[in-house]
């Protein structure tokens, strides 16, 4: 069973909880998700089995949209509802000074993320010093945040549509955007909507996979490992190139590349690399100083229908 599964997580499971259990009903030992949620938030959460977990670091490249309810006039410890009330304070913000807040948020920035949050410092998860009451020191980390968009404002509470890059703290938006406005603010719920290539729509929830399992239907649900690198260029491989994939040998055909007039690769490129028959072997990754391709993670998954990637 290689592939993944996109789970609409509910409410007051962890990520972990969600990997366990799939591991448990389908019986698979390599299970792991692609994004942590938060144990109050829902919403999209890529989980892999087998082969596929070696490509989950690629889920979250295209970034992850998030429907978020923002509280002002409350902020908490954990900067969510989970967390302890730190101070509170009357609200009379109007929406337009709200959306005119809101471009100064967008774009390359360093976010603080949260004391409490599963960031490591020393091995140990930041929530755990904090917890023990040990004085954290967080460190600021680079992030992106595309679109913000209002969806509604009914005081205290906003509805904020977002889309970021990965690594981006919801929870930390709420806060600044509470602390810019003035009365400070929390994050009261949570929803991703999308991840990578995955939206709510194509979603499932555990007891729907229970059931897709256990009725046999589950190749319904299970999407092919390569969904997770679609954007990125292909290439299909004769023989000779399969088994230097397969011994992790260098591989050069760019004169192929330039007979198609494709543009060259850039150093750190990936290229996707497909058999005849359709499998998709793995990635490779583009050495400028060895002017070659070489085996970046490989496997050998199932044939792959309608892949119309340049034949080299």
């Amino acid at each position: 069973m290689d592939g993944i599964f996109i789970l609409n997580k509910a409410a007051g499971m962890t990520s972990h909880d969600v990997v366990a259990r799939v591991r448990r009903l389908a019986r698979q030992k390599r299970v792991g998700h692609a994004g942590t949620l938060d144990p109050a938030a829902t919403g999209v959460l890529p989980v892999c089995l087998g082969q596929a977990t070696r490509v989950a670091e690629y889920l979250s490249e295209s970034g992850k949209a998030y429907r978020a309810t923002i509280r002002f006039g409350t902020v908490t410890d954990t900067y969510d509802a989970e967390g302890g009330v730190v101070r509170t304070a009357p609200v009379a913000i109007a929406e337009e000074e709200i959306a005119a807040a809101l471009p100064g948020f967008l774009g390359e920035q360093m976010q603080a993320p949260p004391v409490y949050s599963a960031i490591k410092r020393g091995g140990q998860p930041l929530y755990k010093l904090a917890r023990a009451g040990k004085e954290v020191v967080v460190e600021l980390r680079p992030i992106v945040i595309y679109a913000l968009r209002i969806i509604s404002w009914s005081p205290p509470d906003l509805t904020l549509d977002v889309e970021c890059g990965k690594g981006t703290y919801i929870r930390s938006l709420a806060y600044d955007l509470g602390e810019r406005m003035g009365p400070g603010a929390h994050l009261a719920a949570l929803v991703r909507t999308r991840s990578g290539p995955f939206t709510l729509k194509q979603s499932i929830t555990l007891e729907a996979l229970e059931v897709a399992l256990a009725g046999e239907s589950w190749q319904d649900h299970l999407y092919a490992a390569d969904e997770a690198l679609l954007e990125r260029r292909a290439a299909i491989l004769g023989p000779e190139n399969v088994a230097r994939v397969r011994n992790g040998q260098l591989l050069r055909f760019d004169d192929s590349l330039r007979a198609m007039e494709l543009p060259p690769p850039e150093d750190g490129e990936l290229l996707r690399a497909y058999s005849t028959d359709g499998r998709f072997l793995g990635i490779l990754r583009w050495e400028a100083e060895a002017a070659a391709w070489q085996p970046h993670k490989v496997l050998m998954g199932e044939p792959v229908a309608d892949q119309a990637p340049p034949e080299a």
